[in-house]
């Protein structure tokens, strides 16, 4: 059985929606979702929903995908599939997911992730086909073919679309909960795999889309959980994560550096 994690909150209820109409279509899969949100969850045509209320410091996003990868696998899941809320899949995303973990199941696996333009009717597949250009920043190997990851792509984990079985997750290492809030709990997960020896897959074929929404880049509203979250990943594994955006804060005079690091201005 395979199942499909997923965590949303009050502004990301019309992607989810989206997300679990599309997986809707697939035959033998379940679906969670974990709730982020203060408030209550709304109705949502999900297998099983969870909630997760936010930490004094931000929303428990790590937390929450340790909570749903935990039940997915003690309701018997085989495989986990974990996909941002505002996520939709391709087409055939779940069966290249399923494909590539019979071929390695040692690895976590990651599938290429084309960012939408406003306007596409992602309840069409042949919408999201035509649509497809992934991002530049990660291999994109041709459809039916599977890449190792080197050492040096690692950073490249992204945890809006990731696979790996269930026999995995229960004998790798977990989210650290410690992060809270936006930014480096994703980087420090794929560090801990890299530390492990634990090897990253490239799928190719394995789409997902963004959904288009306004987004601020760099995040300004997280600048503050970034400068926490960037130095708890500094203290256990000695460089910043996030360097990008914290360059830019600091060129908007936001941060500044001190050390090694950046504290605010």
């Amino acid at each position: 059985m395979i199942t499909v994690v997923t965590l949303c909150s009050t502004e990301r209820v019309g992607h989810v929606r989206a997300q679990l109409a599309a997986l809707g279509r697939e035959s033998d899969l379940d679906t969670i979702v974990v709730w982020v949100g203060a408030d209550g969850p709304p109705s949502l045509d999900a297998g099983v929903v969870l909630h997760m209320p936010p930490a004094p410091l931000g929303l428990r996003l790590a937390a929450a995908r340790n909570a749903g990868a935990d039940a997915a696998v003690t309701a018997g899941a085989d495989l986990l599939i974990f996909l941002d809320a505002d996520c939709v899949p391709g087409p055939e995303l779940v069966a290249r997911y399923r494909d590539a973990a019979q071929w390695h199941p040692e690895a976590v696996l990651c599938g290429p992730v084309t960012y939408l333009p406003p306007g596409v009717d992602v309840s069409r597949p042949d919408a999201l086909m035509e649509a497809t250009h992934p991002h530049a920043a990660r291999p994109s190997p041709a459809a039916g073919s599977i890449e190792l990851a080197t050492g040096g792509e690692y950073p490249l984990f992204w945890s809006l679309s990731f696979a790996m079985t269930a026999e995995l997750w229960a004998t790798s290492r977990r989210f650290d909960e410690r992060f809270e809030g936006y930014g480096g709990e994703d980087t420090d997960f794929a560090f801990g795999l890299r530390d492990a020896g634990i090897p990253l897959a490239w799928v190719g074929g394995a789409h997902a889309y963004h959904q288009h929404h306004p987004t601020s880049s760099p995040p300004w509203q997280h600048v503050d959980d970034i400068l926490r979250n960037g130095r708890l990943f500094a203290d256990r594994w000695g460089e910043w994560p996030m360097t990008g955006w914290l360059a830019d804060f600091e060129s908007a005079g936001v941060v500044r550096r001190r050390g090694s690091g950046w504290v605010r201005a």
